[in-house]
Order: C-alpha cells, then sequence, then structure tokens
C-alpha cells in the first residue's frame, strides 16, 4: 500500500486532500510525502511514521544516539554524504543504518561488502540526519569529496591561467562556502572565522558569545584560497588583492526547506595573515524579531524603572558595556517600546544592525564626512522628538548629544565602561564639563550577557558551599539548575543568552557629586547607600538562583 493511503487509511488526511497533493505531484515531480507535508496536510513526523508502516521500517530518534567512533566509522564519509545514510549501532554482526529516504537506498549490497555485516535500515527525520552528518562527519564534507575528486581529474595550470578565480566560480566552491554559511545561520552564529594556519584551515563560529570551532573535514586545508576567492566574489573585494586588508558587504539569503527564507546582511573583514588570508564574517539578520524590553531579562523592578527613563520628554539615557554585551539590542527594544505616529525617531548608526519600523535610520559613511557628530548635528534639523546616536566616542559627539538633551530632545546612546557610574566620570575624561553632565544624564544601564542553561538538557543543581562568594547566599526559594550537554547545545549546557543589568537613575545626591567630580566608585557607593542601584554581580546571583545561569557563567561575563 502505497503512503498516501496510508495515511488516508489512519485518518491522517481525506481522499480529497489525496488528490489535491497527487496534482501537485504531476505538476512538481517530488515526491509525493514531501508533497503532502508542504501543503500543510500533514506533519514531518507523521508521514515518518507511515514511511515506517510502508516500508516495515523501525523509526529512531536521532537527537537521542550519539554512536560510538568505532561504529561511525564502518561506513567512510563518501558512501555517508552520497547515500545520506549513517550507521548508529554494530551488534551481534548486524550493523543498523538509519536513512531518510527508503525509496533511494541503492547500496544495500556495497554496505554489506565493504562492513561485512548485514544491514537493517531503520527511518529518520532528514533534518534531523543532515543535522547528524554536519555534527558526525562534519560541515560541507560530500562538497568537498566531490572538489577532491574533479581537481585529481584536472588537467595542469599553465601560466596565465588564473586558477583560483576559476575554482571560486565552481559549482562545488560555491556550494560548499554556502554551506558553511548555512551552518552558521542553523547554529545561531553571530561571527564566523575562517583561520589560515600552516597545516589546516580552522573554521569557528561564535555562538552564544563563545567561539566554538565548526567541524569541518581536514581536506578543507587544500581549498582555503579558492573559499576566500569566493567570499570575496560575493563582497565584490579584489580578489588578486592579497597583501592589504579589505572590508566588504555580502547579503545572503537563506531559504530552509521548512520556513520563510531568512535575510543577511554580513561583514566581511579580510587580513592577509602569515599562511593566507583569514576572514571574518559578522552576521546581521535583515529579517529577525526585534525582542521587546520583557524579552531581555530585566527583573520587574528595573524595567519599570527603564521604562520610566525612556518615556521622559528630554534628557540623555546611556547603555554600557563592552563589546558584545548587548547594548544595541536593548537600544533598539527601547525604540520599538516609545516608537509612534506622535514622535519622529531618528538614529545615527555605525552600522545600522537592525531595521525598526517608523524609526528614520542613518548610517554613518567617514568617507563622506558623515560622523556620530556631523549626523547629529543634521539630523537634529529635522525636528526629531527622540535622537539615538550607536556611540559617544569623542568630546565633540559628546557636547552635541549634550546640547541635544538640553534643547528638548530625548537622546538614547552607548558608552564603553565596566558599570554604570562609570559613565559619568567616562564623560568627565573626554573632557566635557560637570554642569553639562549633571544636568543632561537622566540613567545609565550597564549590562553584559550571560549564557542561558540549555532547557533541553537542564538538571537540578546544588552546589557546595565552597563553591558560592561570600556575598551570595542561595535561600530556601532557590533552584539552581545545570546543563549536562546535549546536541541541541554543541555539548555546552548552554543555548541562548540573557541580559544582566545594572541601573543607576540620577537625583540630586548623585548630581551633586558629578558636580564635585567624585569617581565612579564613590558614586556607586552612595547609590547604594540610597537604594539607588542594583550591581551587575546581584543580578546575575539572582538570575543563578533561579536557574537561569551558572555562577561560573556569571563570573566569566562579569570579567569582561
Amino acid at each position: 500500500m502505497g503512503i498516501g493511503l496510508i495515511l488516508v487509511e489512519k485518518g491522517l488526511i481525506t481522499r480529497d486532500q489525496l488528490e489535491q497533493a497527487l496534482a501537485a505531484q504531476r505538476e512538481s515531480g517530488e515526491r509525493l510525502d514531501r508533497v503532502l507535508v508542504r501543503l500543510g496536510f500533514v506533519s514531518r513526523n507523521q508521514v515518518l511514521s507511515a514511511l515506517g508502516d510502508q516500508f516495515q521500517m523501525p523509526v529512531v530518534d536521532l537527537t537521542a544516539l550519539t554512536p560510538s567512533r568505532e561504529v561511525l566509522e564502518t561506513l567512510p564519509p563518501k558512501l555517508v554524504y552520497r547515500q545520506s545514510c549513517v550507521p548508529i549501532d554494530r551488534h551481534n554482526g548486524t550493523l543498523t543504518v538509519a536513512t531518510s529516504d527508503p525509496f533511494e537506498i541503492t547500496a544495500l549490497d556495497e554496505l554489506r561488502l565493504l562492513t561485512g555485516c548485514s544491514i537493517e535500515l531503520v527511518l529518520a527525520d532528514e533534518e534531523e540526519l543532515s543535522k547528524f552528518i554536519r555534527v558526525h562527519y562534519g560541515v560541507g564534507g560530500d562538497t568537498l569529496d566531490q572538489l577532491s575528486t574533479d581537481q585529481r581529474d584536472e588537467p595542469e595550470v599553465t601560466a596565465g591561467d588564473s586558477p583560483e578565480i576559476e575554482q571560486a566560480e565552481e559549482a562545488s566552491v560555491i556550494k560548499l562556502v554556502n554551506d558553511i554559511l548555512v551552518e552558521a545561520v542553523n547554529e545561531r552564529a553571530t561571527d564566523v572565522h575562517i583561520e589560515p594556519y600552516e597545516d589546516e584551515l580552522v573554521v569557528r563560529y561564535r555562538i552564544d558569545g563563545i567561539l566554538q570551532r565548526a567541524n569541518v573535514p581536514a581536506t578543507i586545508n587544500r581549498f582555503g584560497a579558492a573559499i576566500v576567492s569566493r567570499l570575496k566574489i560575493m563582497a565584490n573585494l579584489n580578489i588578486a588583492e592579497k597583501r592589504k586588508p579589505q572590508d566588504g558587504r555580502i547579503t545572503f539569503v537563506h531559504r530552509p526547506a521548512n520556513g520563510p527564507a531568512q535575510e543577511f546582511d554580513l561583514r566581511m573583514s579580510v587580513i592577509p595573515m602569515l599562511f593566507g588570508e583569514g576572514v571574518v564574517l559578522r552576521l546581521l539578520s535583515k529579517t529577525a524579531v526585534l525582542l521587546s524590553l520583557n524579552d531581555l531579562g530585566m527583573d520587574p523592578q528595573t524595567l519599570a524603572r527603564w521604562d520610566n527613563l525612556i518615556t521622559r520628554p528630554h534628557g540623555i539615557v546611556l547603555v554600557t558595556g563592552p563589546t558584545g554585551s548587548g547594548k544595541s539590542t536593548t537600544l533598539y527594544a527601547s525604540l520599538n517600546r516609545i516608537v509612534s505616529d506622535e514622535i519622529k525617531v531618528i538614529t545615527v548608526e555605525d552600522p545600522v544592525e537592525y531595521h525598526v519600523p517608523k524609526v528614520n535610520q542613518i548610517q554613518v559613511n567617514t568617507k563622506t564626512g558623515l560622523t556620530f557628530a556631523s549626523g547629529l548635528r543634521s539630523i537634529l534639523r529635522h525636528d526629531p522628538d527622540v535622537v539615538m546616536v550607536g556611540e559617544i566616542r569623542d568630546k565633540e559627539t559628546a557636547e552635541v548629544a549634550i546640547q541635544a538633551s538640553l534643547t528638548g530632545h530625548l537622546v538614547f546612546s552607548t558608552l564603553h565602561t565596566n558599570d554604570a557610574a562609570g559613565a559619568t566620570t567616562r564623560l568627565l575624561d573626554m573632557g566635557v564639563e560637570p554642569f553639562l553632565v549633571s544636568s543632561s544624564v537622566e540613567g545609565v544601564l550597564a549590562q553584559r550577557l550571560v549564557r542561558r542553561i540549555c532547557a533541553e538538557c537542564a538538571e537540578p543543581y546544588e552546589p557546595q558551599a565552597e563553591e558560592l562568594p561570600p556575598d551570595c547566599e542561595l535561600g530556601p526559594e532557590a533552584s539552581p539548575m545545570i546543563g549536562r550537554g546535549c546536541r541541541a547545545c554543541r555539548n555546552t549546557g548552554f543555548r541562548g543568552r540573557v541580559g544582566v543589568y545594572e541601573l543607576l537613575q540620577l537625583d540630586q545626591h548623585t548630581r551633586e557629586m558629578i558636580m564635585e567630580r567624585c569617581n565612579a566608585p564613590e558614586i556607586a557607593r552612595r547609590a547604594l547607600a540610597d537604594g539607588k542601584l542594583r550591581l551587575l554581580k546581584d543580578d546575575g546571583y539572582e538570575k543563578f538562583r533561579q536557574g537561569i545561569t551558572t555562577l561560573s557563567e556569571v563570573a566569566r561575563a562579569l570579567s569582561a
């Protein structure tokens, strides 16, 4: 019995739906089960179960399996990629092999000859199988295998030819670069690092703020120059220039099999190194949904105070922290909170990371003289109510921002300081007069990002007394957790990030201390004594007690 009739018999689709799917199949040439899923008549899991019934094959969940290296090596990678099948168990002369496509398994005799085992086929989800192969056999392994074969078959290159350009435009190299970028998107990476060394080419992804090495086959080392050349072509850079750093941009569209297309703006930096050119790509999603302030991890009291600050009619509101601490995300969420038809919001940014509806956004362009300071001066003539300056880097930008706040505008910006109190002294260090700082700054939010414990593998954890810092008490309501590591989190125990915050809302005492040029620790101590400040570490400890993150992660983030 065919899969369509099996699904009808199970009551999962109607005969009318089957007829619609068969008509669509005749037009597209796709497999019937894939047409049924695409039309939304059934889920992938329902189809998988029906395929198991049709072929009398067990269905396995690959996410719950971790085969030994010995089992994985029973089949050569070339065969795994070609047949899209993986060995998952070997017992008493029987090799269990998972496939997602029982229609296309044509190598059973080859499998038996290679392994000397009888073969038991089981069914697995197509997406899970692809991920399983990437994790255990490497990203782009099938493409590298084809490239290696093509390279062996190619004639020698004569003088005057440009092998790197030709290779960079080959379909296999294009697919290999695409595989690397798609894997970065699937793993939620913010950056891709391609690093040439003497004997290897290393690909690393920055995931949740931490660099993690991508699993790529060792043969990728032979195609490092072609990969860089392909990326240069995509970014419209000079492919022949290998002695100077170059910067460029790439628009990359990822079209997953299930789900809408995702568009990314890739900021590319190429630097010549000892063993070749190194590349770093920053991934900025053009289609990502903006987070709301409620999603950032602020405790209710801090969120209420921040809401009060960002709805004031004028003044400066600052967000501080090191690079990669989530400052831009907080500012975008804040703008998204207050934007309406009644107010005009203009930003000047470098770069524009997200597009915010109803917000006029300007990209800094130093080549044309458009800097933060000059851009801010210009946008003040556009009658804005709210202004966002990507970063206050110098005295000129600081003074223009302060003047804007003193003339009836609400100004958002960022600074690179370690804590909230340090923002005021940083402005003084830039040369801004104390009376201007004290009269314009309304509040400062310092923040860091800590990794969340993976929800898939989290389990209760009882820390030993010696693990707790002296100023961190658990309390009766505490429920610490720890991630044991799983495939969903790449065995790190963490997946996703959440903010840790410290909000300083300036009052009369704080303003007087700024006028007296008091240092940051003195300002922080007074704010703590007055109950106007909650330190970053205290917010981190609370998230540890709630089972959101770990003490070691809080310590790592606060040391940055």
